[in-house]
């Protein structure tokens, strides 16, 4: 389902001046895209660019044995296929459509045009990818270290950051792939988040959660990783109002980020 479309819904291109803007939107199509859609396969040339306005997709890595575990979740603060203004180049992970969404689409070459012409899409365009790289850092960690519950709840809260719905429309199958784990862990972990009431309720198809019992099992990743990422985009890009999905939770992640820093600077004096 396509079209034309001229909307800002996306924090990289909300960040740009209007004539900046106007370099890309004449060639901007709307698509929509379901749960489960495959966006890019890993070994495809990164064309068209996507920047999304709602959904979530997960940066699958898929492994010799071919199992698969998810590096890196964006919505509507990304863009996916950005690189590709480094030139022609193949995707190395697949883009999965974790929960449906819109987004506009250029082709990668309309794009490269314009990022030669503006210093305004540089800059977002390099924002983004030191946020990338950032989130890649921290769930590389975050996989070595810490338990599967805490992780779990990791990747529910980033889920709901960018798709406030209540219940979340995610399936266990599909919090298997984003951990990397089979269905049977996910399943065992769920058991032990209900008992902790950070999931109310999990139906076929959906989950319901308790966000401030989630955040309090949720490892330390989720807050620090928030904070790291909501400052760089705060300090590097232009201010704009606030965006339900993903902007009023990393300001949130932050505040209690910075509470928790100065709580442990405090027991270490």
């Amino acid at each position: 389902m396509t079209g034309h479309c001229t909307g800002t819904g996306n924090r990289l291109l909300a960040a740009l001046p209007p004539a900046d803007l106007g370099l890309l939107t004449p060639y901007f199509q709307k698509v929509s895209f379901e749960a489960d859609a495959v966006l890019v396969r890993s070994g495809d040339e990164l064309d068209p660019v996507y920047f999304p306005h709602s959904g979530a997709i997960a940066f699958m890595l898929d492994m010799p044995d071919g199992q698969s575990v998810a590096t890196t979740l964006m919505g509507w603060e990304g863009a996916l296929a950005s690189f590709s203004v480094l030139g022609p180049s193949l995707s190395s992970v697949t883009a999965v459509a974790r929960m449906a969404g819109t987004a506009s689409l250029i082709s990668a070459a309309k794009f490269r045009a314009a990022y030669a012409q503006s210093a305004a899409i540089r800059n977002v365009v390099q924002v983004h990818a030191r946020a990338v790289m950032l989130q890649l850092q921290h769930v590389a960690a975050c996989n070595a270290l810490h338990r599967v519950d805490g992780r779990l709840a990791r990747w529910l809260l980033q889920l709901h950051d960018r798709v406030p719905d209540d219940p979340l429309p995610v399936t266990q199958e599909a919090l298997a792939q984003l951990l990397g784990v089979r269905r049977t862990t996910v399943t065992l972990t769920m058991s032990k988040l209900r008992e902790a009431g950070a999931i109310p309720s999990d139906r076929r198809g959906s989950i319901q959660i308790d966000r401030a019992r989630l955040e309090r099992i949720a490892c330390d990743c989720y807050a620090l990783m928030q904070r790291n990422i909501d400052q760089m985009y705060c300090q590097e890009l232009p201010p704009q109002p606030a965006h339900p999905p993903f902007r009023q939770s990393a300001v949130l992640a932050t505040e209690r980020a910075e509470r928790q820093f100065r709580g442990l600077s405090r027991a270490g004096k």
